[in-house]
């Protein structure tokens, strides 16, 4: 893989490159004069990471668009909250102020940056990501990335992200060690009209959900364990969850109440 920059860089942004092709074992190339395409042509896995003054951007193929974080519909989702509004996330697995939440399957954060909001400055948000690639971006993009509304960024910024895999997180932990444990898996019945998902499916983590790590959510979680799928899919009833639709979504949830 091949970590770059933006054409005339700053000192800043050659020494953020430099360390992201440090953590992810990459070579870095000077940006010079070259084209994406040519920078994937370069790459001996066809992946490039360039570093820009605004973002971090992952590209494997010069005609799609790049990856990058950006909150997407969750800043809508926060914007709500806000008002006072609720969120079905929040409401079903029971959120409150001061609440610690580990989130098991963070990719691009959505759902923990809604989260961080819920719980405020007294809780605390652990998100897992076990792939370095997406971990990287989206870490930078949770330090980095500025909105209009300072308390939307800083509960940006109060997100833990780790990149570690799930199971032997969770498998370390104490009982009751965390109120809520929610896990957010690629679906195995994929909507595919959802290109936000398509996106990042070359780097992001397609093992199921298993049986084993819901009964450790279930040990180390105080309040609730929650699941995000396709509304027609069978993990709810293969891994024990009560199946919650959300009005006309094509998600549901799926709740496990342990406390």
């Amino acid at each position: 893989m091949i970590i770059t920059t933006a054409p005339n860089p700053s000192e800043r942004i050659n020494e953020q490159a430099r360390k992201l092709a440090a953590e992810l074992s990459a070579k870095v190339i000077p940006r010079r004069n070259l084209s994406i395409q040519k920078l994937i042509e370069m790459s001996d896995n066809h992946r490039t990471i360039i570093v820009t003054e605004k973002e971090v951007r992952f590209y494997d193929n010069a005609n799609e668009p790049p990856l990058y974080f950006h909150p997407s519909m969750a800043y809508v989702r926060v914007k709500r909250l806000r008002r006072g509004e609720t969120d079905p996330l929040i409401e079903l697995s029971g959120c409150c102020e001061g609440d610690h939440v580990i989130d098991c399957t963070a990719g691009m954060a959505a759902d923990s940056l809604i989260f961080s909001y819920a719980v405020g400055e007294s809780g605390r948000v652990d998100a897992l990501e076990s792939e370095p690639i997406l971990s990287a971006l989206v870490r930078e993009g949770l330090a980095n990335y500025q909105t209009s509304i300072p308390d939307v960024d800083a509960a940006m910024r109060r997100i833990n992200l780790l990149c570690r895999n799930h199971a032997g997180y969770l498998e370390g932990l104490p009982d009751n060690s965390a109120d809520i444990v929610y896990f957010d898996p690629m679906f195995r019945q994929p909507i595919l009209e959802s290109s936000a998902i398509s996106a990042f499916r070359t780097i992001a983590n397609m093992d199921a959900l298993s049986a084993e790590v819901v009964e450790h959510a279930k040990r180390v979680a105080r309040k609730t364990v929650i699941i995000k799928e396709n509304q027609r899919s069978g993990e709810f009833e293969r891994l024990g969850f009560k199946r919650t639709h959300v009005n006309t979504s094509k998600i549901a949830y799926g709740v496990i109440h342990v406390g």
